[in-house]
């Protein structure tokens, strides 16, 4: 009789525990992926659950090894400035990248020992807006008024892993965990004429770039025109994604606190030291779990819209606090390593500040005040309330929503208060509008987009005020016109 009882409650829960689709204890979010993959055995689950994991853990060290592979095909080098003289054309497919600024981007090496990455000091409206990342793309310092050097310019260290000699004087010193990282800064317009546009590149130009043993005599920077050369880190959501993040492991050293990751790696076919072979089964193992966290990642983008910036509102900054203290810190601070919410930055962005909200802040939007996703063939609008609260300059870009990347073969791809031409409305208000074909006479405020995809909005605050903090000023929801 114990027996009977005993098997009926296991029935029970059995059934308890795998419920009908009306009977789901779960959110809906926690079931939208799915996937092909079956497994022969248990061992082929366990490298599918890592594979995943991998991915979720990886996509910020992949994200740089794209850059290096654009650089390398663009005939750059580590320690040389890759920049765009001019404002950046679609031909650049880096993630969600600003098309309103002069872009300065240099990448250093330190395997060789320190790097020198000099700043000039800002000059009357030139100025820079930037920081410095390491590998993993954590910000070691920001850079430029809004950074350390407050604008007076200086002279960065870069040090490499476990530098122990002391830094000389006169040096900002810049410990980076990684042998390998960039710089991502911007050289700010103001009015965007065409004399304006010459001005941001000869300052920008100004930054230089050397290895500390030279710093005696430092050999000429040597700066890489990237404006009408195809560049791109748009994320591979395939097998590639797992060759890139082998490159990485091969290059740089392993972090405390990611040390539980290297049998995971292992496990699907990376090891430090060893080259990265799979066989045919494993590859289709590893290409099915790059799929399903690409749609794990992407569903927990549109999760995170879900506390809007302005209530009420669909903007919003789409990680969390936890994620945006924990960069800040280089994920120092104990119990607090939110990889979740970095797979989602970094699936969006390439690039992270110390401070977020000193130099710029951001908000995305993408769906319209009804909650629909934007459709690139219809027509939009967006209000700017009149005295935006910022020192330098405010925008709207539009994104492709699948690559988080620059619409391709658009005219122009955002309008900012530097926007030569750009109209106000009598209150000094602006409408802005987006869509497959610009409203009569408003072609000066409207953005072009893909009457055949989606996209998304991500607007743009330089050198933010404590009045956009208090949102004394706020921006309202994008509305469809009808």
């Amino acid at each position: 009789m114990k027996a009977k009882i005993i098997l009926l409650f296991l029935i029970a829960l059995f059934f308890s525990c795998n419920k009908t689709s009306t009977e789901k204890t779960e959110p809906a979010s926690a079931e939208i992926v799915s996937s092909t993959f079956k497994p022969a055995n248990l061992e082929e689950q366990v490298i599918y659950n890592r594979a995943i994991e991998a991915v979720i853990w990886g996509v910020p060290a992949v994200n740089f090894e794209l850059l290096n592979e654009s650089l390398t095909n663009a005939k750059g080098n580590f320690n040389e400035i890759i920049y765009w003289s001019g404002l950046i054309n679609s031909k650049n497919q880096t993630l969600t990248p600003n098309p309103d600024v002069v872009y300065i981007n240099p990448l250093y090496d330190t395997r060789k020992g320190p790097v020198v990455l000099e700043i000039p000091a800002a000059e009357g409206s030139s100025s820079i807006t930037g920081s410095l990342d390491d590998g993993w793309q954590t910000a070691i310092e920001d850079i430029g008024p809004a950074g350390v050097d407050k604008g007076k310019g200086g002279k960065y260290l870069i040090l490499p892993p476990d530098y122990k000699d002391k830094v000389p004087a006169g040096y900002i010193p810049m410990p980076s965990s990684t042998y390998t990282g960039f710089a991502i800064l911007r050289s700010n317009l103001t009015d965007g004429s065409s004399a304006d546009l010459q001005r941001a590149i000869e300052y920008g130009k100004k930054v230089k770039i050397y290895p500390y043993s030279q710093a005696s005599n430092p050999p000429a920077t040597k700066f890489v025109d990237l404006l009408q050369v195809p560049f791109s880190n748009t994320i591979p959501y395939d097998f590639h994604f797992f060759e890139l993040l082998n490159q990485f492991v091969q290059r740089e050293p392993w972090l405390n606190r990611d040390l539980v990751m290297v049998d995971f790696l292992k496990s699907i076919g990376i090891e430090k030291g060893k080259s990265f072979e799979v066989d045919a089964r494993r590859k289709e193992i590893l290409n099915a779990a790059i799929k399903d966290a690409h749609s794990w990642i992407d569903n927990e983008y549109n999760n995170a819209f879900q506390t809007p910036f302005y209530e009420g509102t669909k903007w919003a900054l789409p990680v969390s606090q936890e994620f945006v203290k924990a960069i800040g810190s280089n994920y120092s601070i104990p119990n607090n390593y939110p990889v979740r919410e970095r797979a989602i930055a970094y699936s969006i962005a390439y690039f992270s500040a110390k401070h977020l909200g000193a130099g710029q802040f951001y908000l995305i939007s993408i769906k319209d005040d009804k909650g629909q996703e934007f459709d690139g063939s219809k027509l939009y609008q967006l209000h700017l309330p009149a005295n935006v609260p910022v020192k330098l300059y405010w925008s709207v870009t539009a994104y492709d929503r699948e690559t988080h990347a620059l619409i391709k073969d658009m005219k122009y791809f955002s309008r900012a208060s530097t926007s030569p031409g750009i109209q106000k409305n009598s209150d000094g208000s602006v409408d802005i509008y987006f869509g497959a074909k610009a409203p009569a006479g408003k072609e000066s405020n409207w953005v072009p987009t893909d009457p055949k995809g989606k996209f998304e909005l991500l607007a743009r605050f330089y050198g933010p005020k404590k009045g956009f903090f208090e949102k004394a000023w706020k921006m309202g929801d994008v509305t469809e016109v009808k």
